[in-house]
């Protein structure tokens, strides 16, 4: 399949693939986050990492902070591998959980649906958060010490005052569409299944409150979670998460399989 410039990192493309994932990265992030997925995934499934506006594949484009401008551009971006015939499931962290379930809903109302989704590091749309200021709105020192206490940053983003600067002004562009994110009313669950990930000691999404995704679906609904805070999958958590992640998809496309058979 050939879509042009893309906005995926593809690290090892595959034709005619048993799945296409598809990951969505995290405020601040790029489709790179993801890359070690691929030493793990089987040998004939297909990963797709996108970058969003303003970074990895896309830095010369203009951020974009509005969650309805990133899920109509994720959506396009996506339609054409939901359009080719393959299953395909779509992974999200943090800021990308909402990118996920969003696109997911948006592409169930287009007629293409997802063998899975997972989210994972993000509490559920309804709940009504955990920090007490919006994010976006702290001056740049009290934002970057928040990235750094939750990890997950560009290693020495603090060495280069360009690199820093660009790298707080992409992050407050992605932090102000999640902190100003308000799911549509009256939306209906999504038909696929959903699986919820987290880390025990993660404060910004704390185990305890995770269950509330389960109003998102009204099929199959699963909770999974690891050791570790905010990014408990980095390093040396990526082969666990990869697991969990393989065990799920397998799990549900059994299922499809069987209804397809009755």
């Amino acid at each position: 399949m050939t879509v042009g410039r893309s906005p995926f990192l593809r690290p090892r493309p595959v034709d005619d693939p048993a799945v296409r994932l598809i990951g969505f990265h995290h405020a601040g992030g790029s489709a790179a986050v993801y890359y070690p997925f691929v030493r793990h995934l089987p040998a004939d499934w297909d990963l797709l990492l996108l970058d969003l506006p303003g970074r990895g594949r896309r830095a010369a484009a203009t951020q974009l902070d509005d969650m309805a401008e990133v899920v109509e551009t994720v959506v396009a971006d996506v339609l054409p591998w939901a359009d080719d015939g393959a299953p395909f499931a779509l992974f999200g962290h943090s800021m990308g959980a909402v990118v996920a379930v969003e696109t997911a809903r948006a592409l169930e109302a287009l007629g293409r649906y997802p063998v899975w989704t997972g989210v994972s590091g993000r509490v559920a749309p309804l709940h009504p958060g955990v920090g007490a200021v919006p994010l976006h709105t702290l001056d740049d020192a009290a934002l970057l010490d928040v990235m750094l206490d939750l990890g997950g940053m560009p290693e020495r983003v603090t060495e280069a005052a360009e690199f820093l600067d660009r790298f707080l002004r992409t992050v407050r562009a992605d932090l102000k569409a999640v902190d100003n994110y308000r799911p549509a009313p009256g939306r209906t669950p999504l038909n696929s299944p959903l699986t919820v990930f987290g880390g025990t000691q993660d404060a910004w999404a704390p185990a305890s409150a995770m269950h509330m995704w389960r109003r998102e679906t009204g099929a199959r609904f699963t909770q999974k979670f690891f050791p570790g805070g905010h990014f408990y999958f980095l390093d040396s958590g990526f082969p666990a998460l990869t697991d969990q992640v393989i065990g799920q998809i397998e799990a549900f496309l059994d299922l499809a399989d069987d209804a397809q058979v009755a």
